[in-house]
């Protein structure tokens, strides 16, 4: 089969989502779609390298935001039907809101719109499925209870990427989440994988529901559970 695979910005089902990306991949020809905040947050989960080995050759492109511009002319291709199925996971509720209401101005938005002109099937795990609290996983954080501001921080001197601010924050629009600060800390100040509660607006939670009634959409509440489609 020939699979569209698109990621939004939601840390939540990330991981989960890049290992159903993987075992696809072994078996089909995947096509991975990158909005602008997914290609930023797979980068502070430690997590795009992943998606890149995934990656290579026709039908097994990586398209971002960024390098199919604003006519996004990969996404042609699910206009003519060229794939069998598109999967986005995990879906923000900033793209649920935009599909239910027509708009197509990012590069998954619009992947999903030329999907229903082309009657080719979307699956779709949105993060605000469930009212109710949410157990999340974030990115790597300074815990500033441990931090003993140390004069020289080893945990920003050993930061190649220059996003530890020592003894303040990680600025996570430069960490890769390649771990090296947790691994150089002797205090243990940086933490990675740390679970926190969120809980889901009534807003995002209605706009999820309102996907069901698009013909071309299945809603799945986790990335296992599309295997079962397989």
């Amino acid at each position: 089969m020939r699979i569209g695979f698109a990621f939004t910005g939601a840390g939540h089902l990330l991981r989960e989502s890049v290992q159903l990306a993987e075992k696809l991949a072994k078996e089909h020809e995947v096509t991975v779609f990158l909005s602008g905040a997914a290609e930023e947050v797979l980068k502070m989960y430690g997590l795009y390298e992943r998606i890149e080995r995934i990656t290579g050759g026709k039908y097994r492109e990586l398209a971002t935001d960024s390098n199919q511009k604003f006519s996004y002319p990969i996404t042609g291709r699910l206009s003519i039907g060229k794939y069998d199925l598109l999967i986005v996971s995990p879906t923000t509720a900033n793209t649920v809101s935009k599909i239910v209401h027509g708009i197509a101005d990012t590069l998954v938005t619009n992947a999903v719109a030329q999907s229903g002109k082309g009657a080719v099937p979307v699956y779709m795990v949105p993060v605000d499925i469930h009212p109710g609290p949410v157990d999340t996983v974030l990115p790597s954080k300074i815990e500033l209870s441990k931090c003993q501001k140390c004069d020289d921080c080893v945990a920003a001197l050993a930061c190649e990427q220059g996003a530890i601010i020592a003894h303040q924050e990680i600025d996570l629009t430069k960490c890769i989440g390649c771990g090296m600060c947790r691994n150089t800390c002797p205090h243990d100040a940086i933490s990675e994988g740390k679970v926190i509660t969120i809980y889901m607006r009534d807003i995002d939670i209605e706009n999820t529901r309102k996907l069901e009634s698009i013909d071309n959409i299945r809603i799945f509440e986790k990335p296992e559970d599309i295997l079962d489609e397989f």
